[in-house]
């Protein structure tokens, strides 16, 4: 890992050209006897070359000359061995602790579930229910593919599988991204463990286990910044206390994001490494190898990792754009963007979402530009940032012109959907369709609230933040207008140079965490991608001595040496924030293991009870899709919809489903679900008589609103209809009514009616 910081003298392949090498000075090299080494943080950090004057050059010459014959060569090598097997001792402690904080992590959340599920005290039915939020849907397929003879036999059921949404047949596989529920159950099947473990502690293991792989990538990618791995147990530390921010493994395991995640996390650490200018040539393949691995992985397992990718890609192409990284790696990096999405598509049985992808058409736009301008790179810095538009305005053209052309030869469902709610949420529009107003109520797609930074700044990560990024960030801009003005890149950069933002991979991770930033301002969902990264960002910073370096230039300080002051500081400061962390949060994480919390749904079991014991195999259930998805799960009844948000057809079914939630009347909500073959219908009581200070959010205003049986009068909102709502009215048991509908189950939250095949009109 260590080789990951390690100097090597070289130039950037944008600055090889020989046009341009005849108009820029060629950076100097750098001498054998100008290198020594310097150690920062816990003194695990890479070697790195530093220059220290002619003086103590001719001195180590009149000195090398007082030698005797061939002891130079003898000196050179003993040094050369030892500091080969100090850097061997560095890495392997340093692998220690990532694979440690990984582990450790993976047990306190097994610990933290069980206790916070009483997970391990459970019936299986009542495991089951603890998937929250309609995630135990994932569940269902994989137990599925156990119970199916064969791996192949489970894998052709689950492709036309008929007996999930009523009235039609699914491919599973593609419509739900089921392959991380494929690869568990071939792995349960193909090692034997179906005799060491049960199923769903294996499935729930699994979890928990990419869990721990993300923490790690979290370490190693702030390790290979900062070079010392004090900076990787730091983030990992900030990324537990800020543990409700930076991931929803907490409340629903199954959910797709839990899988996939972790691979991004990979994927940028070896992203990080592939940037980096000082890395041998078998390093540099091995991070190729370990990106193209995860980003195929991160595409497959996530129906929206492609829209995640084209934001990273945004910010590649910014470096590509202003010359900070050379055309080499970039044209590797488009390799495995293209190879990832070619290999996803067939993967995922030709899904024409990834051909009218934005990743996709900013591929193709930016390689079509790069095509007519080959010569942007070159001239005077006016000349250049005339290009430079030019160039943007040629990429996003053709990108867009891509994407257009390709949704009008094949048709997305989704495409005009996701238009119209962009419209809506930026307030360029309005619109009374439910299923729009429904996901602008979803929590994850409204801006955050004031707790989230108030939370970050209570453990100390954001006030670091903002210091780590403004630093990096001004040092950016001047690289930048450096490259502008014409001048090369240096990539044997020493510690005395203060030149944190030349450093490819720091740009990289300071356009990743703006451009991230600024969608979390918008989406509160995207914290999740946005929160780990500013841990890993914020840790490396702070045990950076090139970072205090950069300050300490800009400050021109004399009056103690820089260097000896970056060094001090990059250990000083986060030992401190590791203290005080430590001192505060250590007793908080541990009472969180500590306290036996209770969770339990009786209502819930049994409606599930009576499902399994009283209605038949082959009925088809309505109801709300988070429930739906239990009843699924827990009997394996059919049902009318699913609660996926990402498919504009499920959403639309929900909306009918939903009905029974609104004024209208019993005859309407009648055709409603015998449309859906529907022969039992659920009524919540949480959904029925909801209760809360944002009222426009409530399914029963969105569905009035929706059905226009909204009155304004005098800047106050009614809801009125010449027929009473649905769910109160059908509780009284009169005509007409009882003439559609027949009730066989209730409790304290649900009422079950039966949907008449054959009415019996009763006055």
């Amino acid at each position: 890992m260590n080789e990951l910081r390690g100097r090597k003298t070289g130039i950037q392949e944008g600055d090889a050209d020989p046009e341009r090498s005849q108009a820029e000075p060629e950076p100097q090299t750098e001498g054998p006897n100008e290198a020594v080494t310097a150690s920062s943080g816990a003194g695990d950090d890479a070697p790195q070359q530093r220059s220290d004057g002619g003086e103590e050059e001719d001195g180590g010459q009149r000195q090398g000359d007082s030698n005797p014959p061939g002891a130079s060569g003898k000196t050179s090598r003993m040094s050369s061995t030892s500091g080969f097997l100090q850097r061997v001792v560095r890495v392997f402690f340093g692998c220690l602790a990532a694979v440690a904080c990984g582990v450790l992590y993976a047990v306190y959340l097994s610990t933290y579930h069980d206790r916070k599920f009483w997970f391990s005290t459970r019936q299986e039915l009542e495991r089951e229910i603890t998937f929250q939020a309609g995630s135990g849907l994932y569940y269902y397929y994989y137990k599925q593919l156990l119970a199916a003879p064969s791996f192949e036999k489970g894998f052709y059921e689950l492709m036309i599988d008929n007996r999930t949404v009523s009235g039609q047949t699914i491919n599973a596989v593609e419509r739900l991204s089921l392959y991380p529920e494929l690869i568990v159950s071939f792995v349960y099947r193909v090692t034997g463990s179906q005799d060491i473990v049960e199923p769903i502690y294996f499935y729930v293991g699994a979890v928990f286990g990419l869990q721990a792989v993300y923490v790690t990538a979290l370490f190693v990618c702030s390790w290979v910044m900062s070079g010392t791995w004090v900076a990787g147990m730091l983030a990992v530390a900030w990324y537990v206390i800020n543990r409700t921010d930076t991931t929803k493994v907490d409340h629903a395991l199954p959910l797709r994001d839990n899988w996939a995640l972790p691979y991004f996390s990979c994927q940028v650490a070896a992203l990080t490494g592939f940037l980096s200018n000082n890395i041998c040539s078998a390093t540099e393949m091995f991070c190729y190898l370990t990106m193209s691995a995860s980003t195929f992985t991160f595409l497959l397992v996530w129906e929206h990792s492609h829209y995640v990718l084209f934001i990273q890609g945004l910010c590649l192409f910014l470096l590509d754009s202003f010359d900070l990284v050379p055309s080499r790696k970039m044209a590797d990096i488009h390799k495995v963007y293209l190879s990832s999405l070619f290999l996803a598509y067939l993967f995922q049985f030709q899904n024409p979402t990834l051909l009218s992808s934005p990743l996709l058409s900013l591929l193709i736009g930016s390689v079509l530009a790069r095509y007519f301008q080959q010569r942007m790179k070159m001239g005077p810095l006016v000349a250049r940032v005339m290009k430079l538009f030019l160039h943007f305005h040629l990429v996003f053209t053709t990108g867009i012109t891509f994407s257009y052309l390709v949704k009008k030869l094949i048709p997305v469902s989704d495409g005009d959907f996701i238009l119209k709610f962009l419209e809506v949420k930026f307030g360029l529009n309005t619109t009374t369709d439910f299923v729009t107003n429904l996901l602008l109520c979803q929590e994850t797609l409204q801006s955050p609230g004031q707790d989230l930074f108030l939370r970050l700044t209570q453990a100390s990560v954001l006030p670091f933040y903002f210091l780590v990024l403004t630093v990096c960030l001004l040092s950016t801009l001047q690289t930048i207008y450096r490259r502008l003005s014409g001048q090369p890149m240096k990539t044997n950069l020493r510690l005395e140079d203060g030149r944190i933002g030349e450093q490819p991979e720091v740009i990289y991770h300071v356009f990743h965490t703006l451009l991230f930033g600024g969608l979390t301002l918008v989406f509160d969902g995207m914290k999740y991608l946005w929160t780990p990264y500013v841990c890993m960002f914020t840790a490396f910073g702070v045990c950076s001595p090139d970072l205090w370096m950069t300050v300490f230039k800009w400050l021109k300080l004399r009056s103690i040496h820089p260097v000896v002051l970056s060094l001090i500081l990059s250990t000083a400061v986060p030992t401190i924030i590791g203290f005080s962390l430590w001192r505060e949060y250590c007793p908080r994480v541990l009472a969180d293991l500590s306290e036996l919390q209770e969770f339990y749904d009786p209502d819930t079991v049994e409606l599930i009870s009576w499902i399994r014991s009283q209605a038949p195999v082959a009925a088809v259930f309505a109801g709300s899709p988070q429930l739906l998805g239990t009843v699924k799960l827990c009997s394996g009844s059919a049902v009318t919809t699913l609660p996926l948000y990402s498919d504009i057809n499920l959403l639309r079914r929900s909306e009918d489903s939903y009905q029974v939630y609104a004024m209208r009347s019993a005859e309407d909500i009648y055709k409603i679900l015998t449309s859906q073959k529907t022969n039992y219908v659920i009524i919540e009581e949480s959904i029925c008589t909801e209760l809360t200070l944002n009222k426009g959010c409530r399914i029963k205003d969105l569905l009035d609103i929706a059905n226009g049986h909204v009155v304004y009068d005098k800047g106050e909102i009614y809801s009125f209809s010449k027929h009473g709502r649905f769910c109160h009215e059908i509780k009284m048991n009169y005509s007409p009514y009882t003439n559609y509908f027949t009730r066989v189950f209730w409790n304290r939250s649900y009422h079950v009616y039966k949907v008449n095949s054959v009415i019996s009109f009763q006055y």
